[in-house]
């Protein structure tokens, strides 16, 4: 059958009421191809497999690696590493957190049978390299370097030695060690690009960074972000027959802010450009855009746009390899916790346990704080669009007084449904934190251990608004308090997660059972 018949039949079907038209219009993979938050993209292709690595920021572990055959389906195969370091910023201590901080803009490279990942974090001041021959393995070789490298691009050239670009407006290039421990001895950094924002104007909000280096037929391409005043997240592209220049540069893509990232190619031949797209409260959403060459330039788009269809396979969905619902239950062998979760900040191991009750996940306090951006141990994962909900059920019996527990969607303006125990009272009570400190919207008196939460982030066409419900039998739902408006902020620089959390305010030791968390894509 032809392509032509095959879509006058399918459009029949559609017509006729046969062929749902959700399930026609899943056939091909759609931009963006996940609804969720997943920025800095860096990725490679590995014989018929891709890899990706990913920014998580403040959270631990950090540096996701996701793996896909398709380009479209991601599954998160591991972390780089489970934590950055053990200071007061990353562990919410004495007042500190690293909030927005944390690891930055990652690259992903494969050279030599060996997979490397460089990052680097403003909080701690240093620059590190992950290494590994296995890319799904639980642990990473570190090495870490002074000063921190921003956004920069790890480069293996053809002669084997080892480079790092990086840089904000002026572009430095630097050649590491044979053990990428740091800065060769003899060597010293050099800038290759003086401006490299300009091909973008002379007035900009932000300079060129975001810098990912790749060699295409003998030639140097450098992707590059700018913000030009008044305008728009634009893709520049330099090019040069050497590393150390001269370098000649041009606007590559200018279209719904869709930027950042780099060239990724499929065994077929098939180039793609893999960039990312600020869309308000879920996120950084990474997008797909087809590539041409012309004259030795890589030429993005459709006509100079970002296309809504890709010639991909369709997507299945972010559950369960980005998003996971989670029962707590664990046999022999498996590790505590899916991959898809991850901790506020560095856990304390000492204070949550799967195995203490099994078939719950058990979050203990170990100190005092006063609102659950200052809570450790809560853990989190994704929200994701364009609506999305985390349903969840807790045993509140053995909380102590001035404890609270609960689901929140997590922001620097989050909100969160849950229980406080007061004066040996329990209430579930819905918070906003819209105004950036705690207000109470409603309370309701709770006279059984076990109570059920939900909470819905809608995020269609950025309307970024997330509600609260509450039950006393996980079946029937009751909207507590009033929605918040969700808002991407730059001190957190995060969409929105989905949170279960328990924090104490008087007196330690308190515990709550989380029995599980499941997740859905809509209401």
């Amino acid at each position: 059958m032809t392509n032509l018949n095959k879509c006058s039949l399918c459009f029949l079907l559609i017509w006729c009421g046969f062929l749902p038209l959700r399930l026609a219009a899943q056939e091909v993979a759609r931009n963006p191809i996940m609804y969720a938050d997943v920025p800095d993209v860096s990725m490679i292709r590995v014989g018929n497999c891709y890899y990706m690595s990913s920014t998580t920021m403040h959270l631990s572990p950090g540096v996701p690696i996701m793996k896909s055959g398709d380009l479209v389906n991601w599954k998160i195969i591991g972390y780089a590493y489970d934590t950055l370091a053990n200071i007061d910023d990353l562990k919410l201590a004495n007042g500190k957190n690293a909030y927005g901080r944390g690891s930055w803009a990652s690259s992903l490279r494969y050279h030599d049978g060996t997979y490397y990942v460089s990052t680097f974090s403003q909080t701690t001041g240093k620059t590190y390299i992950f290494s590994t021959t296995d890319i799904a393995a639980r642990q990473w070789k570190r090495s870490s370097f002074a000063p921190s490298y921003h956004d920069n691009s790890l480069f293996f050239d053809d002669d084997g030695r080892v480079y790092m670009v990086y840089g904000g407006g002026e572009i430095r290039l630097l050649e590491l060690n044979d053990d990428l421990s740091g800065l060769k001895r003899g060597t010293s950094e050099r800038v290759i690009i003086e401006n490299a924002t300009a091909p973008s104007g002379p007035n900009v909000m932000l300079p060129a960074e975001g810098s990912q280096l790749f060699k295409v037929e003998g030639k140097y391409y450098l992707f590059n972000i700018s913000w030009p005043q008044g305008g728009m997240r634009t893709v520049i592209i330099h090019r040069a027959e050497q590393l150390t220049g001269p370098w000649e540069g041009r606007v590559v893509l200018q279209d719904k802010g869709v930027a950042q990232g780099g060239l990724i190619s499929t065994p077929e031949g098939a180039w793609y450009a893999y960039l990312f797209r600020d869309y308000g409260a879920v996120g950084r959403i990474p997008y797909l855009v087809p590539v041409r060459w012309e004259d030795g330039w890589p030429v993005l788009g459709v006509d100079g746009k970002v296309p809504e269809t890709l010639d991909l396979p369709a997507s299945k969905g972010l559950m369960p390899g980005i998003v996971a619902s989670d029962e707590f239950e664990r046999t022999v062998g498996e590790p505590p916790l899916p991959l898809a979760w991850q901790w506020n900040h560095n856990p304390d191991n000492d204070l949550w346990s799967v195995t203490e009750r099994p078939g719950y996940l058990r979050l203990t306090t170990g100190r005092l704080d006063t609102t659950i951006l200052q809570a450790r141990n809560t853990l989190t994962q994704r929200t994701f669009g364009p609506k999305s909900s985390a349903e969840t059920a807790i045993d509140i019996s053995h909380m102590k007084d001035g404890d609270a527990a609960g689901l929140a969607l997590l922001q620097r303006k989050y909100g969160w449904v849950g229980v406080v125990s007061e004066n040996g009272v329990k209430s579930i009570v819905m918070v906003s934190g819209e105004s950036e400190r705690p207000v109470e919207k409603m309370r309701v008196p709770l006279r059984q251990p076990m109570v059920y939460f939900k909470a819905v982030g809608d995020f269609k066409d950025r309307v970024d608004t997330g509600y609260f419900y509450y039950s006393l039998d996980g079946k029937q739902w009751i909207a507590i308090g009033s929605p918040i408006k969700m808002e991407y902020t730059l001190p957190h620089f995060m969409g929105y997660r989905y949170g279960v959390f328990n924090y104490a305010t008087k007196a330690t030791g308190g515990f709550v059972d989380v029995d599980y968390v499941r997740f859905s894509d809509g209401m």
